[in-house]
């Protein structure tokens, strides 16, 4: 098996040194430039497969490196040696392209864990290189559900999704900290998940948690973890979501709602790649990926003063907005089919009417894909054929004024949009109801004045079959 062959980019020979003696003992082979033009050189003569790059060069600077090799040579991950403590330096590094940085002084176990990332990236890109070919003609010998399930599996394949789907490809290239923007049921959290399994860390942890859900005094020992008797009721130590996450990724869903004070703490350990477990004297260092997303307005929360406008550029340093599903129009009818072909049983499969198609294809979605799914999955409750028509997916047809891009911005035009009848949900009241007659659906039903269909989906989604 070939060596990989790492580029060290450095004026300063010690430091040149201590990077061959490190990469060599990791059995990699090195090349050591002085600077830019002996760089460029290199890498026109030699199969390259990671670079190591200070940012002051005598002819000019890493981040021209980065932007060079992300449009010539893409494949090669390129690593910022900074100054220690320069962040703004390291942020715009990965912006321009750049898979990661490390701070000088160099730490050797921090290094090397970046190295061994590196490697992976381009070692599993190499695998997938080599069996695109078998993969591609396993595409298009697939059964159409099979196309339909790996459409959905990146969330469809409108214009919209390519362009996300490329971003996604992109960042997962990278270990720069990325923020998903986005309206609720657009699909934040399966977009972190396809960048952390594209990535170099996919054989290590993702860790989901939702910031909001946490209470606050416990949020500290969750995020860091803590030592045995550090507070009332640690009987034992503890690892925290960092810990867990140690060389995967962490995901912090809903990350608006973290009170200010455990924003600073968030801070530091993402500038420090470091944390320190609630009762211990002794930092850790960690190795995580930070993804954060929110449906919030975070720029309106940074000028509102309920998020720190630092916190906010460190986990900002690349966006990915998640488009909406009414810019989505043509991937509902594949996500439907999806959705329905889950649903669907041994007995029966279920599909939609062109109606049905048409209808959805005109609501709205404030709920998004989310919405999608349980609109479907309630249509399935409660109809009675395979065939799903219009009027099973308990949604409205209303006159609405829409903008229009040619002429009379006003003119009314009928949609099927807004409102979606909803399932009961008192319980008491259906129990009431139940017990009246004598555990009698059908005779509970009219005495709620609901449909049967109506009634016995709300008794399968309260548990009460």
């Amino acid at each position: 098996m070939i060596k990989p062959l790492a580029l060290i980019v450095d004026d300063e020979p010690d430091i040149c040194e201590l990077l061959e003696l490190t990469l060599n003992r990791m059995d990699i082979d090195t090349l050591s430039a002085g600077d830019l033009q002996t760089a460029y050189k290199y890498l026109n003569e030699h199969k390259i497969s990671i670079c190591l790059t200070d940012m002051q060069l005598p002819d000019g600077n890493g981040i021209e490196l980065v932007k060079k090799i992300q449009t010539q040579a893409k494949h090669i991950p390129v690593a910022m040696i900074s100054a220690h403590g320069n962040m703004d330096t390291a942020i715009e590094a990965l912006k321009a392209g750049a898979f990661d940085f490390v701070s000088k002084p160099l730490e050797l176990a921090e290094l090397r864990n970046l190295v061994n990332s590196a490697i992976k990236l381009v070692q599993k890109s190499q695998n997938e290189a080599e069996i695109e070919t078998d993969k591609e003609q396993a595409i298009s010998t697939a059964k159409p559900s099979d196309k339909i399930e790996e459409a959905t599996r990146l969330l469809g394949n409108s214009t919209a999704m390519q362009q996300t789907n490329q971003l996604i490809n992109k960042l997962s290239k990278s270990q720069a900290p990325v923020f998903i923007s986005g309206e609720s049921g657009t699909g934040k959290e399966l977009a972190a998940k396809q960048i952390h399994y594209l990535s170099s860390r996919s054989d290590a942890p993702f860790v989901p948690v939702n910031c909001g859900a946490i209470p606050g005094e416990l949020m500290e020992s969750e995020f860091f973890g803590h030592t045995k008797g550090s507070f009332t009721g640690a009987n034992k130590d503890k690892k925290g979501l960092f810990q867990t996450a140690h060389d995967g990724t962490l995901f912090l869903d809903e990350v608006a709602d973290l009170p200010l004070s455990m924003q600073v703490k968030l801070l530091r350990a993402i500038q420090e790649k470091a944390i320190r477990p609630v009762g211990s004297p002794h930092e850790e260092k960690i190795n995580v990926r930070i993804i954060s997303a929110t449906h919030k307005n975070l720029k309106q929360l940074v000028s509102d003063g309920d998020f720190r406008q630092d916190l906010y550029y460190r986990i900002n340093v690349i966006e990915l907005e998640m488009p909406p599903l009414r810019d989505r129009i043509d991937d509902i009818a594949p996500l439907a089919e999806f959705f329905l072909a889950r649903f669907s049983d041994t007995k029966i499969t279920y599909h939609l009417s062109k109606d049905a198609i048409n209808t959805l294809n005109h609501y709205s979605f404030p709920g998004n894909v989310r919405e999608l799914e349980n609109i479907l999955e309630r249509a399935v409750a409660l109809c009675d054929e395979s065939l799903i028509q219009a009027t099973d997916l308990s949604l409205q047809e209303t006159i609405v004024p829409l903008l229009s891009a040619v002429n009379d911005i006003t003119a009314p035009v009928a949609v099927t949009t807004i409102s979606v009848q909803s399932p009961l949900k008192d319980e008491q009241k259906i129990r009431q109801a139940l017990e009246k007659t004598h555990w009698n659906r059908k005779a509970a039903a009219e005495l709620l004045g609901v449909t049967y269909r109506q009634f016995r989906y709300s008794l399968k989604k309260l548990g009460l079959e």
